[in-house]
């Protein structure tokens, strides 16, 4: 039961991206095409649990026993550095096209305050390695729903004939000011 608070917590309630406002340069800039958001949030998920797990295993195992926890941010954006090269060497090889697609926005996965965050509210939760894990995985998903939704509703404002002042931008955020308070309908759930 407790697995399912967690899930469901971190995908509609405490959206990172949509009520905790982390990770709004993706979102804001791989958003144009359904297509580049999935790929975003295969990315974005894989870096965010393997980052996880590392990052949960160094605070508890050198940072805590040998009392630099003041080390923690440093150590911790260094791991996630590590990880999206590896992401990216993986994409470039694997899926050239989807590289090409994500462009300046896969290196900024590094600077993706989504993933710190969740790295190091799993620490401040004081969650077990699984609820971490289970966190992360949660709240990356949650992040690929909102960017998927956001980019779905982005496609569906190019076929649609705006003012000139509200083309571009301007809609967009309006839109994703909408789309935040439609998740803020699930806050009394858990």
């Amino acid at each position: 039961m407790e697995f399912i608070v967690i899930i469901i917590s971190a995908i509609f309630v405490n959206n990172v991206v949509l009520m905790q406002f982390l990770g709004i340069c993706p979102f804001l800039g791989v958003s144009k095409k359904v297509e580049t958001a999935v790929g975003m949030t295969g990315a974005v998920t894989f870096v965010m649990v393997l980052a996880t797990i590392v990052t949960y295993l160094i605070q508890n195992y050198i940072l805590n026993p040998y009392n630099i926890g003041f080390m923690q941010t440093i150590t911790f954006i260094l791991v996630i550095a590590s990880l999206v090269q590896l992401v990216e060497i993986m994409l470039k090889k694997v899926s050239p096209a989807l590289y090409q697609a994500l462009g300046v926005f896969l290196p900024l996965i590094t600077t993706n305050c989504a993933i710190l965050g969740v790295a190091i509210m799993t620490i401040q939760k004081d969650y077990s390695l699984v609820e971490a894990v289970v966190f992360s995985a949660a709240s990356a998903v949650g992040f690929g729903l909102a960017l998927v939704l956001f980019a779905g509703l982005r496609e569906h404002l190019d076929l649609v004939e705006l003012p000139k002042g509200m083309k571009g931008a301007p809609a967009a955020l309006i839109v994703a000011g909408l789309l935040a308070m439609a998740f803020m309908g699930f806050s009394g759930i858990v």
